[in-house]
């Protein structure tokens, strides 16, 4: 059985660099330790947090939850047959180590997801996506564990409700299931490429590759977030900050008139959506540092704590952009980020 442990610092697993201090954690490395924490009564006394890799998460204080750590690991290929494989991969392993794997066995559906941070079991929660690309797409199965009763039991794509950055273990299971492994399926052949985006063709084209693999998607797209978003270990953030807010076709158009060059996506006939980023760079946030909390200079979706920044200082950081882009805007910001108390 893990060893539940007292007032543990989580500096070391969350990407802002945090000091906040958990009441109450345990680690689990298999499906075995949920089954006796369970039995223990470990689950009953206090809300619970569940902890992957740390790196879409705001501890804004110190930490009243019960915090799980999931290390759950292992990546197996449980179908081979046709044209595609079934890959299923523990909910601890890093993400973009696995995206590295896919790649290098010839596997494609998930380069264009490459070096998102955190844990393979985040990933169906937020729904993650990027370059034109959503897990909701080659996603299969997941299983979890069911806290109250102590069953496993898994579910199918249409049962997750995903959405944009969101997922039903974002809203009715938060908190009460916990993810033990996610099945995805790629393809082994006719790789179907992606560079919907304009960043990612403007980059394959400068490097006049005309007929890009599923290689070259990914070492593009690692490129260009390279190039836009610090690494955590050198400088402390949780990714972007806020979600790209989707709006009616009748607020773009207000805008646009404006502002004439205002990027933009449709989502459908009525609804589009405008980057985060330029809405929050263009009421005046991007590079700004104030006291330990900043917004990244080369992206400014990004928040970074420039050393011995709280959580609470980041937070009140975070609420400003949102209160001015609403201002100047009239768009609200929803944050990307899990804030916890």
């Amino acid at each position: 059985m893990p060893v539940v442990q007292k007032n543990v610092s989580l500096a070391s697993m969350n990407t802002l660099g945090l000091n906040a201090v958990a009441a109450e954690f345990a680690e689990i490395h298999t499906k075995k330790d949920l089954v006796s924490l369970k039995e223990s009564g470990f689950f009953e006394n206090s809300s619970l947090f569940i902890l992957g890799g740390g790196s879409n998460v705001l501890f804004k204080n110190e930490i009243s939850k019960t915090v799980l750590k999931v290390s759950l690991n292992g990546i197996d290929i449980i179908e081979a047959g046709g044209e595609t494989v079934l890959v299923k991969i523990g909910a601890g392993e890093d993400w973009h180590q696995f995206v590295q794997w896919a790649v290098n066995n010839g596997y494609g559906g998930v380069e264009n997801l490459a070096l998102i941070p955190g844990t393979v079991g985040a990933a169906p929660i937020q729904n993650i996506g990027a370059y034109g690309v959503e897990l909701k797409k080659v996603f299969e199965e997941l299983e979890f564990f069911e806290i109250q009763t102590g069953k496993f039991k898994s579910f199918a794509a249409d049962e997750c409700n995903f959405g944009y950055r969101d997922s039903i273990f974002k809203r009715e299971l938060k908190g009460k299931v916990v993810i033990t492994n996610v099945t995805l399926r790629l393809t082994k052949k006719n790789h179907k490429i992606n560079i919907s985006y304009r960043s990612l063709a403007d980059y394959l084209e400068n490097k006049q590759i005309d007929q890009p693999d599923i290689r070259d998607v990914f070492n593009a797209v690692v490129a260009i977030r390279r190039s836009k978003l610090p690494d955590p270990e050198s400088l402390g953030n949780a990714g972007s900050f806020f979600k790209n807010p989707v709006v009616p076709k009748s607020t773009f158009k207000k805008l646009s008139e404006q502002y004439d060059k205002i990027p933009h996506y449709p989502v459908n006939g009525e609804n589009v959506k405008i980057p985060a980023g330029w809405l929050i760079e263009k009421a005046g946030w991007k590079g700004k540092r104030v006291g330990n909390v900043g917004t990244y200079e080369n992206q400014a979706l990004v928040i970074v704590n420039h050393g011995g920044a709280t959580g609470e200082e980041i937070y009140q950081h975070a609420m400003k952009i949102q209160n001015s882009v609403k201002k100047i805007f009239g768009i609200s910001l929803a944050p990307e980020v899990n804030v916890v108390e």
